[in-house]
């Protein structure tokens, strides 16, 4: 029996994308979550105090994942959950909108799995 390091939170909409961190991450010892949209992040987060959260930048509805990111770096009882961005536009602007929005890091989508793996071992090390 594999003790479990910490709890991993994936918000992500589009359900071949999530599958494909989920199986990426399962190759870790860290119990995963998933969320497919802003407002059920929030309530996940809440209810699961994550050690991190691998957040889509672009979520349907109201809730984008850079407003996830910034409630939960409002938000007392999340004090030192690391957000992990995943972003499909890599400009400059666009991940300088995720630093300001508090993101510990933020990886440009298509990324591959060992550079998933790699940022998310960085961030829970």
């Amino acid at each position: 029996m594999h003790m479990i390091s910490s709890r991993i939170l994936i918000v992500e909409d589009q359900i071949d994308i999530r599958r494909f961190i989920r199986m990426t991450l399962e190759m870790t010892e860290h119990e995963l979550h998933e969320a497919a949209d802003g407002s059920q992040a929030l309530a996940l987060a809440h209810e699961l105090r994550p050690a991190l959260v691998v957040l889509d930048v672009m979520l349907p509805g109201s809730i984008d994942g850079l407003e996830v990111c910034r409630r939960l770096r409002a938000d007392p009882s999340q004090a030192g959950v690391k957000v992990l961005l995943l972003s499909a536009r890599g400009l400059p602007a666009d991940l300088q909108a995720g630093r300001q929005a508090g993101a510990d890091a933020c990886l440009v989508k298509p990324c591959s799995p060992i550079d998933l793996l790699q940022q998310v071992e960085s961030m829970l090390g």
